[in-house]
């Protein structure tokens, strides 16, 4: 299948790179606003087509699937410019701004019977399932905690601190930590408790959030676009605890038993970089004529959009679009 991307920065290049490691998929065209860039990354990447408009991109029929990654901010207008087009997409993370957005676009989705997916890559990753395993197994016995971090220093970058941009830590990285609770314990919170400090441009710096579940399991998670943090996931049981190396591409997994012994070691298979598995389950939601992606499914969408919304009415944070 031949790959349209939109947008040509970091994240675009991740994934070009990516494709043309893989034998089913081909980075064919890219689309950026300027079209001197668009050139220049389709000659770093070997790509037949490079285009200085993203409606220029998804009028060319040979575009088989639309990444989009563009800023956040975009997404909601882009994802309709390509469905419009009659493209499935799969686009960044975060999927839309707010969920009334997201919930627009996947009725869309739905109406055109075409593919809409989100690239929060750690869904879609051979380790999700090799830790729900792991859990499944009841060697940790029953999960009552777990902690989540998630850090990186790019408040430089400035888009991470541009409200217009929908810019701040929790739609960036603490969305990973959001989606590891929700895999791990599921769906079922009964409260949500956060703290949040401030840029001076009014986005988040780092937050720190608490999600109370039925049946009296705690998540506590926590994103900074100031600090770099161990990436560390943590879960603990009534029978020992699980260490999850780097939630935002889970390298290793070992299990403890309540002594602090190393029980049992799962390590990542090999991989490019680890979008291969989110663009090879577009391939197959498409040949079953599928809107969205088991491993993310719409109603995920919307859920993790929803404890977001949830999260910035508590801070009083609101985007410029909205």
């Amino acid at each position: 299948m031949r790959i349209g991307i939109l947008g040509a920065g970091n994240i675009a290049r991740k994934m070009a790179l990516t494709v043309n490691g893989m034998n089913e998929a081909t980075a064919y065209a890219i689309a950026s606003r300027s079209l001197e860039k668009a050139e220049k990354f389709a000659s770093d990447f070997k790509m037949d087509k490079a285009y200085g408009s993203y409606e220029a991109l998804l009028t060319d029929p040979k575009v088989d699937l639309v990444y989009i990654a563009t800023p956040h901010s975009h997404h909601y207008e882009h994802i309709k410019l390509a469905l419009n087009h009659n493209k499935p997409v799969l686009c960044e993370k975060s999927f839309t701004v707010n969920a009334t957005q997201a919930e627009e676009v996947i009725n869309l989705a739905r109406e055109k019977k075409l593919l809409l997916a989100e690239a929060i890559w750690t869904r879609y990753l051979p380790m999700r399932k090799m830790l729900d395993d792991v859990l499944s197994s009841g060697i940790i016995g029953e999960v009552k905690s777990l902690t989540a971090n998630l850090g990186y220093v790019i408040h430089h970058i400035p888009r991470m601190a541009d409200p217009h941009l929908a810019g701040g830590a929790l739609l960036d990285v603490g969305v990973y930590t959001i989606n590891f609770a929700l895999m791990v314990l599921g769906d079922q919170i009964e409260k949500i408790d956060s703290s949040v400090m401030f840029t001076e441009t009014g986005v988040d710096a780092q937050n720190s959030i608490v999600f109370e579940y039925k049946g009296k399991a705690m998540a506590m998670l926590h994103s900074s676009q100031m600090a770099s943090t161990d990436r560390r996931g943590m879960i603990f049981g009534d029978k020992g605890y699980i260490e999850v190396k780097n939630i935002n591409n889970p390298e290793v997994i070992r299990v403890f038993d309540t002594e602090h012994k190393l029980i049992k070691e799962v390590s990542q298979p090999p991989q490019i970089t680890g979008f291969e598995y989110q663009v090879q389950a577009c391939f197959e939601a498409i040949r079953s004529k599928s809107v969205e992606c088991p491993q993310m499914p719409h109603s995920e969408i919307l859920r993790v959009m929803g404890l977001m919304d949830t999260l910035r009415v508590q801070w009083k944070m609101k985007y410029p679009m909205e």
